[in-house]
């Protein structure tokens, strides 16, 4: 909700700003960062919150963690919360870390011996040995974060809450952080967790909170939830022609063949056919040419490259068949390019990205799933005992 002073000062300045405000009165604007929003989580169930910057996943854990109090309707929570946020909230700048542990715990209602007891894992956790005694203050965002979340996830609340700091921290320490949610939640905590990176998503949890414009807009299993805010996400992105210029490029991409539910939208295993078009304005005289497909992370999933390229002026399409893709479902990337020895003649992220819609058919965890996307089949057979020898520990008298 917007607010105004109520000084004459403000109020006259206002007024010879725009007179008419004179005359309109004291009106404010509401906003509603969450409307209409009712979810209910079990004891010992990961969520994730997704959506766009802006629709209201942090109020959300705000309200939770009693930060924000709801303007209508109600949270009810059973259980010892501990969270997340976001930098600077929990610590008290003026405190150690070692003071700011301590009073974290008392926070959490754990007794002192408690919170002795798991000490020096929380520090060792963060890597912070050196500058625990240190003010909180002089910590780097990077050391904030790493004692914040060893504190939120080692004093052994019920329910942890933990919203996007965890990019603040290095790719080495997200995946340790990863790693102890994991273990929170295999103990039978609750954990909600909100995210962009929706890797960590699909590794983490078992539904997804699909929420946009401080609504609820999808509620469901993971894997079905995050596929469909991405081809939300990927449909909103400008996918228009590229301007022709220079002496040759990349104009748009296609899948093609039988196996495609659209232009850029893969539905299931099977031979892979997609098209490229170039316009070339210049004769091209052996060049080289190169091509990627990338996920979401970045990862180059396949490559390849061709030398001595050859074009005369005028359209051309660069058609490649790859005999079998298994690819788990997911968003994923083309880049294409055209050099001339060291000159880069054009150099594409190709846009629209590429819609995988399979049925994932490996692992139910990302973390144990791997990039592909490849079915398997299970036969559990008896095996009589003296195939394998006697005992190791029998002997013959």
């Amino acid at each position: 909700m917007a607010q105004t002073s109520g000084l004459l000062r403000d109020a006259l300045a206002n007024a010879f700003r725009s007179p008419a405000n004179l005359f309109r009165g004291n009106r404010k604007e509401t906003f509603w960062a969450l409307k209409d929003v009712s979810l209910e989580v079990q004891e010992g169930e990961v969520l994730g919150l997704i959506g766009r910057n802006g629709s209201g996943k942090t109020t959300l854990l705000k309200i939770l963690s009693r930060i924000t109090r709801p303007t209508h309707g109600w949270a009810e929570i059973h259980g010892r919360v501990g969270s997340l946020l976001e930098v600077g909230t929990g610590f008290h700048p003026e405190l150690t870390g070692r003071e700011n542990a301590f009073l974290s715990g008392a926070i959490l209602g754990m007794t002192k011996q408690e919170i002795a007891r798991k000490f020096d894992e929380i520090v060792a956790f963060a890597e912070l040995e050196k500058f625990i005694e240190t003010a909180v203050k002089h910590y780097s965002s990077g050391m904030y974060v790493r004692l914040a979340f060893a504190v939120a996830a080692h004093l052994e609340p019920e329910i942890l809450l933990v919203d996007e700091v965890l990019a603040v921290g290095d790719i080495r320490f997200q995946k340790k952080c990863l790693g102890k949610m994991g273990d929170v939640a295999r103990a039978g905590r609750t954990v909600i967790l909100v995210s962009h990176q929706l890797n960590q998503i699909r590794r983490l949890c078992n539904r997804v909170l699909w929420i946009d414009g401080g609504a609820v807009k999808r509620e469901g299993p993971t894997a079905t939830t995050v596929s469909a805010y991405e081809e939300e996400m990927s449909a909103s992105r400008d996918d228009d022609e590229r301007a022709v210029a220079g002496i040759a490029q990349f104009l748009r991409w296609q899948l093609m063949g039988e196996n495609r539910l659209e232009d850029h939208a893969l539905p299931h295993e099977g031979e892979l056919a997609v098209s490229f078009l170039v316009r070339v304005n210049q004769p091209i005289h052996s060049a080289q040419h190169g091509i990627g497909l990338y996920d979401q992370e970045r990862h180059l999933i396949w490559g390849n490259a061709a030398d001595s390229v050859s074009l005369d002026p005028g359209l051309h399409e660069f058609r490649y068949k790859i005999a079998g893709m298994p690819l788990r479902p997911g968003v994923y990337s083309w880049r294409v390019t055209l050099w001339d020895g060291e000159a880069r003649i054009d150099d594409w992220e190709c846009s629209p990205p590429m819609k995988v819609v399979t049925v994932p058919v490996t692992h139910y965890k990302d973390e144990w799933a791997g990039f592909l996307n490849i079915p398997s089949e299970l036969k559990i057979v008896p095996v009589a005992m003296n195939v394998i020898g006697p005992s190791p520990q029998s002997r013959t008298e």
